[in-house]
């Protein structure tokens, strides 16, 4: 009958034009989703691998305090070893009863843990060093003195063990007989050599 349907032009461009803005948006949309859900890949170095452990066997221990000179204090390493963020050692200590030491401070973050295997004395840790003095040739040179004044006091004996902070005094005041302990040494800063 002549009668015509007419489209508008300038509506279906506007129609196309929504219908693709709302496509676009949505695949933005999942895409972002999608990568958000995927693990990212690490901006940093790969981490090292673990460091080997170390043994230091009884045998090993007892030889080597067996083998320290038995007329002197002696403080010496067994192992140091690096553990990646610091360094840790285990030292051998003979300490004659006739010279149970000057009491003294590690000016250092080092922090000593003691474990005693032979005889018993008297430990004395914080307070303050009384009787300063300079240390003999070769020791440390911390602050040292003659005694420690309002200290904690305690006997320690065979499998006691005694956990002393850097900078904290220390002091045996007696010594029962010839001792012998492990020190194990935490060395943050890396001052102790490697053994």
């Amino acid at each position: 009958d002549g009668t015509h349907l007419s489209v508008d032009a300038s509506s279906e461009r506007t129609a196309v034009r929504h219908h693709t803005s709302t496509t676009w948006r949505g695949c933005v949309a999942a895409a972002l989703a999608l990568a958000a859900s995927r693990p990212v890949a690490a901006q940093s170095p790969a981490a090292p691998p673990p460091l080997p452990a170390t043994d230091i066997t009884a045998a090993d221990v007892q030889k080597f305090l067996q083998g320290l000179p038995p007329d002197a204090i002696n403080d010496l390493p067994i192992r140091v070893v690096d553990v990646g963020s610091h360094r840790v050692g285990v030292y051998g200590v003979f300490r004659p009863k006739s010279q149970p030491g000057d009491a003294i401070a590690h000016l250092t973050r080092t922090t000593e843990i003691y474990y005693i295997l032979k005889v018993t004395g008297t430990l004395v840790t914080g307070g303050t060093i009384a009787a300063l003095k300079p240390p003999p040739p070769g020791r440390n040179a911390g602050p040292r003195g003659d005694r420690i004044d309002g200290g904690v006091s305690r006997t320690v004996g065979p499998g006691d063990i005694i956990i002393i902070p850097g900078r904290t005094p220390h002091w045996w005041s007696s010594l029962d007989g010839d001792i012998n302990y492990l020190i194990y040494r935490s060395d943050p800063d890396g001052r102790m050599n490697l053994k």
